[in-house]
């Protein structure tokens, strides 16, 4: 699908591999032009118990060259339609194209890193005989797949939060019902219909899509489900840790990450990395720059930079190659972003650029001055928006960028490793990057926070290979 046309995907939300006809339609529009896109077939509470009941039912088990190769199979069928599966991340989301086309390039990490760890094996060994106490035994270990998991993902990377979830959940060989965001359903759907045509069980996968009372809600709440792994809102995040009962929950929450720029650091560097942070995405990462900390030595040179280099960031039509920043998800996050903007300048924070909106699009924007306890830096601000705060030393920096009530990653520019090593230690947040964004990782490292941002619990496809299974050990004479 070209997001540049008027075509209209008519689809349907699956239960484990049959179309839902509910009679009920959801239209998603286009966030930049608030054209309909597609128009989704939605589920409703008898789905859900369907879904359930045949996931557990189960079928075929899948051996690890089988999950291999519908991961593999994938993973090429992704990179063959990729222009199509992202001009429709652009045109349901209002991201940049150039950030629709780098999503699907991330998410053929995820297949491509599932794929190896699913032949893995993942097994320890311990002789029993190493104390008076022990036995001629070994004890060995393996991993079983859970049950089955609800996956439920956010709007602001409509493939790579999906696939991030579906794909170690294959590779582990664990069943799934999915529910993707009402905001960006379309991607998922389509890579639904990809992983079938892979080679997915269909009671593998059911991907539902309805009223928070008839389909979240029962999902989460059902104790035959037995994890449930959710990236989102704090807000809701704490709903779901609070209703869901007796299950494991990986709950991947809201950021405010600093990059934390000392007076040793290449000032050139620091621009670069504070706008790519800033505004890659439109600002709708979790693990985005929200606040930009600088040393008072250098603050006025580094702001200088920074709006030189913020003035490269194009905003506009998201499916124009040259757009740099495309909308955020819609008019209301937008209006917010604006009124917690204007906030702060009432409080005395001054815009030196951008500032402005219209619809959807909000102009990537450095403001400077910005007071430590406005709400654009101690809650955390969904967009383009770049605050700058100055510090007077390393320990403010450290007490500065702990203030807030959240800890998922943070970066640090400087040369000087004596400072690197203290951030390492000291700053309360999940991952600390040293010359580089907040958010770098590769797909199959750790990620996850702390406080607000989360419960400790890891993903990446490693650690979520993991949490959607369970250690059995069992134990031989030898």
């Amino acid at each position: 699908m070209n997001s540049t046309d008027n075509s209209v995907l008519k689809c349907s939300c699956y239960v484990t591999g049959v179309k839902v006809h509910s009679g009920r339609e959801l239209a998603v529009k286009s966030p930049y032009d608030g054209r309909v896109v597609g128009l989704l077939e939605l589920a409703g509470q008898a789905d859900v118990q369907k879904a359930i009941a045949q996931a557990l039912a189960g079928g075929k088990k899948l051996t690890r060259y089988e999950r291999f190769t519908i991961l593999e199979k994938t993973r090429q069928l992704l990179m063959e339609r990729q222009e199509s599966f992202a001009n429709m991340i652009s045109a349901e989301s209002g991201l940049a194209i150039r950030e629709a086309r780098y999503e699907t390039g991330r998410a053929h990490d995820v297949l491509l890193f599932a794929a190896m760890e699913s032949l893995k094996d993942d097994g320890q060994i311990f002789s029993g005989d190493i104390s008076p106490q022990g036995k001629a035994r070994k004890i060995f270990t393996l991993r079983e797949p859970l049950s089955l998991v609800v996956c439920i993902t956010p709007f602001n990377h409509p493939l790579n939060q999906v696939i991030h979830k579906l794909a170690p959940a294959i590779a582990v060989g664990t069943p799934v019902i999915l529910k993707p965001s009402e905001k960006t359903p379309l991607t998922a759907i389509l890579l639904t219909e990809l992983l079938y045509e892979a080679g997915l069980p269909h009671y593998m996968l059911s991907t539902l899509l309805g009223p928070t009372a008839e389909v979240a809600e029962p999902l989460v709440n059902d104790p035959r489900v037995e994890a449930v792994s959710f990236t989102g809102s704090v807000a809701v995040g704490k709903k779901i840790a609070a209703t869901a009962g007796y299950k494991k929950l990986i709950l991947e929450l809201g950021g405010n990450d600093p990059i934390i720029i000392m007076e040793d650091a290449d000032l050139d560097l620091a621009a670069y990395l504070a706008a790519e942070g800033s505004y890659r995405n439109s600002g709708q990462r979790c693990t985005a720059v929200k606040r930009i900390l600088v040393h008072e030595k250098i603050k006025s040179a580094f702001v200088e930079k920074l709006v030189t280099k913020t003035k490269e960031y194009i905003s506009g039509d998201p499916s124009d190659p040259l757009t740099k920043v495309g909308t955020v998800i819609d008019e209301a996050s937008a209006i917010y972003l604006e009124k917690v903007l204007n906030k702060a300048v009432g409080q005395g924070a001054r815009i030196l650029w951008g500032g402005h909106r219209q619809g959807a699009l909000m102009a990537p924007t450095v403001i400077i001055d910005v007071s430590r306890n406005a709400d654009l830096v101690v809650h955390e601000s969904f967009g383009p928006l770049a605050p700058v705060l100055g510090f007077a030393d390393i320990e403010d920096a450290i007490s500065l960028s702990n203030s807030t009530a959240y800890g998922l990653s943070a970066a640090v520019v400087t040369k000087n490793m004596e400072y690197a090593i203290r951030f390492i230690k000291d700053l309360k947040v999940g991952s600390v990057n040293i010359n580089e964004v907040p958010g770098y990782r590769i797909e199959s490292s750790p990620f996850g926070g702390i406080k607000d941002s989360g419960l400790g619990v890891k993903e990446g496809v490693i650690e979520a290979m993991k949490g959607f299974s369970y250690i059995k050990t069992f134990s031989l004479p030898w």
